[in-house]
């Protein structure tokens, strides 16, 4: 254990453990100067003091226009996701020269992303459902944690330390891990504590992974069967299934990055759902530069299946959760109504994203609620360091989580004895 994560560790232990005695506590205490109001809408999602934390990681999307150069700026500075050669110089370069046709695509969906809007939805239900079927975890509370726009990770976790957390989850919000997206996420809660210079008051797990959750799966299926009715009723035996994922480039999947692999079982799962009613392939989209990615492309797939005859296509998002410029610009106007008038394709739908499907955000609480009563800090995959990896703060944020076991298993003793004395 690195002596960083030692002093984190050691820290939250002895805070945490002492809360189980101290019986009365006010959430004012913790503000640290900040005005009462302020302090008190940090608890607006509770009726009191939250116990347990959930940050809801993901990329994020620029809310406006005006959000994009600096949503540009910090993905094009992001080593673990976009590594570049002279990164500092090149990324503001490549940022100011991109973001007044990436301002573009957003005025055609409306001038924004919506992510934040479902992710908040998401949470929203999420912690109502986990405070009814897990209350001795209760009262939860969730936390948006975005890399690249605001509310950004950083900023959420000092506002989970200032709520004066018992437990605090860092849950990935894409389904199947890599280590450009979950890892890069978890990458920044990991350096920020390095550079926090400020022992923590929390004891962190995490949810680094969920391909094949049985509610992720019924939620996809049930999504897909909406779209089908909606064919017309000649067509519905013709239509193949595109799943799209966003690619990755080739040498990052060499290292042994586990994410095809995590949505070809997203994939499977779903189609053993539907019952193999319509054939199907997994395609790769959002491919940037000239270096080799996952392919077949979904473009390139949609123009070969046209050549072939197939004029019925359905675009599954099987990788994105929630409606981002991937699905309302890339897949809905660049590929189903542009792409597919010029390749004269019959009917091409896209299914609805997950969003705030009731099915989803159930699966969401059952997720949290199954982590928590495991009382794991992540998963045997989470440990495992791909094969040719290349980034040493990998190895470092895999240490960080993983010291966090034997602090959690002292915390869980402590509750059980608590639990013992108040039934004695």
């Amino acid at each position: 254990m690195s002596s960083m994560a030692k002093q984190v560790c050691g820290r939250a232990a002895g805070v945490l453990i002492s809360s189980f005695r101290n019986l009365t506590y006010s959430p004012l205490s913790s503000c640290h100067g900040a005005s009462v109001t302020a302090c008190q809408n940090r608890y607006a999602s509770t009726s009191s003091k939250p116990k347990t934390g959930i940050l809801m990681l993901n990329m994020g999307g620029p809310e406006t226009t005006d959000d994009v150069h600096d949503f540009l700026l910090r993905l094009f500075l992001d080593k673990d996701l976009i590594p570049l050669p002279a990164q500092s110089r090149l990324a503001p370069w490549i940022a100011k020269r991109r973001t007044a046709s990436i301002q573009d695509q957003y005025r055609k969906i409306g001038g924004g992303s919506p992510i934040k809007k479902w992710t908040e939805k998401q949470g929203e239900g999420m912690v109502e459902l986990l405070d009814k079927i897990s209350p001795e975890t209760a009262p939860h509370k969730f936390y948006v944690g975005f890399r690249y726009v605001n509310p950004l990770t950083e900023d959420s976790i000092e506002q989970m330390e200032r709520d004066g957390l018992e437990r605090a989850v860092a849950f990935t919000q894409y389904p199947q891990y890599s280590c450009s997206t979950t890892g890069s996420s978890l990458n920044a809660v990991y350096k920020h504590y390095a550079k926090r210079g400020v022992p923590s008051d929390l004891i962190w797990s995490v949810i680094d992974r969920w391909p094949t959750h049985k509610g992720l799966v019924k939620a996809f299926a049930d999504n897909i069967r909406k779209e089908i009715a909606r064919f017309p009723e000649e067509d519905r035996d013709d239509i193949v299934i595109l799943f799209s994922a966003h690619s990755l480039p080739m040498k990052v999947v060499n290292r042994g990055d586990p994410y095809p692999t995590e949505v070809a079982s997203t994939v499977q799962r779903v189609m053993e759902e539907l019952g193999h009613s319509h054939s199907y392939r997994l395609v790769w989209q959002s491919k940037v530069g000239p270096q080799p990615w996952l392919s077949p492309q979904t473009d390139e797939a949609i123009k070969g299946l046209s050549a072939r005859g197939k004029k019925n296509l359905l675009l599954v998002p099987i990788a994105f959760t929630s409606d981002h410029i991937e699905t309302l610009y890339e897949l809905d106007l660049e590929y189903a109504q542009h792409l597919g008038a010029e390749c004269g394709i019959k009917n091409i739908r896209r299914a609805a994203s997950l969003n705030d499907n009731p099915i989803f955000i159930e699966a969401l609480a059952d997720i949290v609620k199954t982590h928590l009563h495991s009382n794991n800090v992540c998963s045997r995959q989470l440990l495992l360091r791909c094969p040719m990896c290349t980034n040493p703060t990998c190895g470092q944020t895999k240490e960080f989580f993983s010291s966090q076991q034997e602090y959690l298993d002292v915390l869980v003793e402590e509750s059980s004895g608590l639990e013992r004395s108040q039934s004695s």
